[in-house]
């Protein structure tokens, strides 16, 4: 008989690291981190042994090379191996043993407080960046001729939201342009240009979903406080990604995806959100239970998934068992790779900028006379290479005003398969795609 003390103990509390295989991965990641920590990251972001125990830790199609992490990971074995056992625990009497997960779940919201820097009463868990984010969109208090600014990059389920809101609300939505490369001292200039006096709402991403672009998050947040304009920034491309601490950024709202740099399930992210703001917030689905100032209260969807929430502790200690900086360090390493390979090729331009501080594990070129989605569908057709087309759009006007292929390796990638990638771009350089 299934008892809540049997189900807690086969499911190591809430995540699920003691099962087969998963705690000695972790292990083996963790002695060889404990053997390179007095290294700077930078040099272990090119040691190739070290980061043979992380690639051990996935179980990928390696006839394909997914360059396409900034849309979503592959899950480590040890996350995807609790994120079953969990489905296989709940599936056996869904409302209860669901139930029994829910109860653990305010020790999720801890481990992603501590590991992103806020507190547990600020952190909601959400489905995903998107959802987090409209919940800040359509919940604040704007009024007819209010301003919110933001760019013409930024993704374009929050420019629709806030294209909605202009319509329902007469909202004023004010779209920055800015070139690609960018550099986050432009970026600063040209958001301070664009305030007046009805700006009341500042929203950005923290790294560009287009380009990787990061973003001067501290200082716009602090240029807005300054103004009493409220931010809010979509981290679904930084979190975990780079280093993030929240309450160092200074936002008041920031969504994030789980799925993408973390490797949580699909179906998870959360939404932090300053503890003096909760109450300015409207959730999306009412809840009479919980107070206006409760963090909780836009954790209200009606049936959670809750066999991937509870999958999220063990993604959170893979990540750590690599360690934030030399994650980010050998994200940076494997994109310098393939753009300093290309970047002097007389047809390719880089539309992300490769210096310090401004780009990591993501980028983005554009190949002269070479149409981006073509390009993408060769390069998956051909060479079995998975990367992002990213097109001009209308949204109505320019969103993303250029054609190029985004790449995005991650911890699991080879120098084999980034190798790969420059040689087939090379390939193209030299003979042109076959015609269509």
């Amino acid at each position: 008989m299934w008892t809540r003390r049997t189900f807690l103990r086969l499911s190591g509390g809430i995540g699920a690291t003691a099962l087969a295989g998963g705690g000695e991965t972790l292990r083996t990641i963790s002695a060889a981190s404990a053997a390179v920590s007095g290294e700077p990251p930078d040099r272990v972001a090119r040691d190739e042994s070290y980061w043979r125990h992380v690639q051990r830790a996935f179980d990928v199609d390696r006839t394909l090379i997914n360059l396409n992490n900034g849309n979503s990971s592959p899950c480590p074995r040890v996350v995807h191996d609790a994120f079953k056992h969990h489905l296989d625990v709940s599936n056996r009497l869904p409302a209860y043993y669901r139930g029994l997960i829910e109860q653990n779940i305010p020790q999720v919201r801890q481990q992603l407080a501590t590991e992103f820097g806020c507190d547990a009463d600020e952190l909601a868990i959400m489905r995903n960046a998107t959802e987090a984010l409209h919940v800040a969109q359509c919940g604040l208090d704007l009024t007819p001729g209010d301003e919110v600014v933001t760019t013409d990059q930024d993704y374009s389920l929050m420019l629709w939201a806030w294209n909605q809101r202009a319509v329902r609300d007469g909202l004023s939505i004010r779209r920055i342009q800015f070139p690609v490369p960018a550099t986050g001292a432009d970026l600063l200039e040209r958001f301070t240009r664009a305030l007046t006096p009805r700006t009341k709402v500042l929203h950005f991403c923290h790294m560009s979903n287009t380009t990787g672009q990061l973003f001067p998050v501290r200082d716009l947040c602090r240029l807005a406080a300054e103004r009493g304009i409220f931010t809010i920034v979509d981290g679904a491309q930084a979190t975990a990604h780079v280093p993030v601490n929240l309450h160092d950024l200074g936002c008041d709202v920031y969504g994030a995806s789980l799925h993408k740099w973390l490797m949580a399930p699909h179906g998870t992210g959360f939404l932090y959100v300053r503890r003096d703001r909760i109450a300015e917030i409207w959730p999306l689905h009412a809840e009479r239970d919980i107070p206006n100032a409760n963090i909780w209260k836009f954790e209200e969807i009606g049936t959670h998934p809750a066999a991937a929430v509870a999958a999220i502790p063990d993604a959170v200690a893979f990540h750590r068992a690599i360690g934030a900086e030399r994650k980010a360090a050998r994200l940076r390493y494997l994109t310098l790779r393939w753009a300093d390979a290309l970047k002097s090729e007389p047809r390719i331009k880089m539309l992300s900028s490769l210096e310090p501080g401004e780009t990591w594990g993501m980028a983005t070129m554009e190949i002269a006379g070479v149409n981006a989605q073509r390009l993408a569908q060769y390069l998956l057709d051909a060479r079995r290479i998975v990367v992002a087309a990213e097109v001009d759009q209308k949204f109505p006007g320019p969103i993303f005003e250029h054609q190029g292929i985004r790449v995005t390796p991650n911890v699991y990638s080879t120098l084999g398969e980034i190798d790969t990638f420059v040689r087939a771009i090379k390939a193209v350089l030299e003979h042109g795609l076959p015609p269509a």
